[in-house]
């Protein structure tokens, strides 16, 4: 399997509605020491919000590009997220999101090891249904860091809501660069909407973009994610390489979007919304 294929896997992991599990409040004074973080999306928050003294060590993927907070991973030790290998770090706390496998929480749990699990949510901000503050409030508690939290929140909602959302009627199409997109549902539908456009894509769920209705009928915007990334391009069975989908770059207003900003469910993924929102007028 490409690493642009893993990539954009974990794209539709982490930009889909499933919820995210409770976890015990932790106050500023009962901070946990000795975090080890076994996947890139719980180093996102690790790195974001613990203190540097209070990271034992993180994924390998902390410092790629895919990574929003690479520039804060660099120098910090690294550890394969195998059993046998965090164990003898002897973290007070594992993060994970997938790293380890299915069975890694439950595990660490049996070893005696609590476990932060970063959550999935399809919601910019909608405290009803759980929302992007919501995961962000929930993690920040687990790694001790409240204020922390309260703070990014404040200011992930000041830039939502100085956002100026694109006219009434106009529709974007999210393209990676693996030829996937998706519609209602997922946290994508809902950074267009935050945007003020309206999703090209009708049909709920991850699929290749549609190729025939494209050959008639076109989007004002291409929202155009994970073509920062320079390994494993495409094969030549990739529907980008259709030459109905090489005209939508061609001759389409293309809002580029770094992967990093959408890779995983998080604060930053007000970046992607700002860039749409402002790229959309060029």
């Amino acid at each position: 399997m490409s690493r642009l294929t893993i990539y954009c896997f974990l794209l539709v992991i982490g930009l889909s509605g499933c919820g995210y599990p409770s976890m015990p409040h932790k106050s500023d004074t009962a901070r946990p020491m000795r975090i080890v973080s076994l996947d890139y999306c719980a180093d996102q928050y690790v790195l974001k919000f613990a203190d540097r003294e209070q990271i034992l060590a993180v994924s390998p993927d902390a410092v790629k590009d895919f990574s929003y907070m690479r520039d804060e991973a660099v120098g910090v030790p690294t550890v394969r997220p195998i059993a046998e290998d965090v164990l003898i770090l002897k973290p007070d706390l594992v993060v994970r999101a997938y790293g380890g496998g299915p069975n890694a929480e439950a595990f660490f749990k049996h070893a005696g090891i609590p476990v932060l699990t970063v959550g999935w949510t399809s919601n910019v901000d909608d405290e009803e249904v759980g929302s992007i503050p919501s995961l962000v409030q929930h993690m920040a508690d687990g790694l001790g860091q409240s204020e922390k939290g309260r703070q990014l929140i404040s200011e992930f909602r000041k830039r939502l809501s100085q956002i100026h959302k694109r006219a009434d009627g106009e529709t974007a199409l999210y393209m990676t660069a693996a030829g996937a997109t998706t519609g209602p549902g997922s946290m994508v539908h809902e950074m267009l909407l935050a945007a003020g456009f309206e999703n090209f894509e009708d049909k709920p769920g991850w699929r290749s973009i549609p190729l025939e209705r494209l050959a008639y009928e076109q989007p004002d915007v291409i929202a155009a994610a994970f073509f920062d990334q320079t390994i494993n391009r495409p094969d030549s069975w990739n529907p980008m390489n259709h030459p109905v989908a090489e005209r939508q770059i061609q001759d389409r207003t293309v809002v580029p979007l770094k992967g990093a900003w959408t890779a995983c469910g998080g604060w930053f993924i007000i970046d992607a919304i700002e860039a749409l929102a402002e790229g959309g007028d060029s």
